[in-house]
């Protein structure tokens, strides 16, 4: 059993020859397609079921986003199967760190991209080439901070 788990942990894990795995690029835009309708429906339901306000309505949809991704993430993309809470707490500081950090760069990286002039609308909307540029920066750093540092797997020792 115990060796089952090691060779899924393995599975698709290429970090020590530096080559990137396509199966494990495509389980992570799957889970972040699905983070993405957590996000949407949870906001939706806060806002519209709950009555809850915008503000409030957000900030609990992107912490039910960010734990559900956490989760996702942990199992099915990068295969860390460890549940010691040493070693759960400091994935989970690090990974809420990074989505802070992501979340920063979205938040201020919109508004400046459209002052620089990439205000041009994208599905009749003012500045959404602007949105979809950082959002495509933010997934791709999402996905580095993931793999070269949350979900890290150290080399195996000879």
């Amino acid at each position: 059993m115990e060796e089952e788990k090691q060779t899924a942990a393995d599975n698709g894990r290429s970090a020590a020859s530096g080559r990137m795995d396509l199966g494990e690029v495509i389980r992570y835009l799957v889970m972040g397609g699905l983070t993405t309708l957590v996000s949407w429906g949870t906001y939706a339901l806060f806002a519209r079921n709950l009555g809850m306000g915008i503000t409030v309505s957000n900030i609990l949809s992107w912490v039910c986003a960010v734990i559900f991704a956490y989760l996702t993430n942990k199992v099915w993309v990068f295969h860390s199967y460890s549940w010691k809470i040493g070693f759960v707490l400091r994935e989970v500081a690090l990974f809420i760190s990074a989505r802070l950090v992501t979340g920063v760069i979205e938040m201020a990286g919109v508004p400046l991209l459209v002052k620089a002039g990439l205000n041009q609308k994208l599905f009749g909307v003012k500045g959404m080439l602007a949105k979809v540029a950082v959002s495509i920066l933010v997934v791709i750093l999402n996905y580095v901070f993931s793999k070269l540092i949350i979900f890290r797997k150290k080399e195996k020792q000879a």
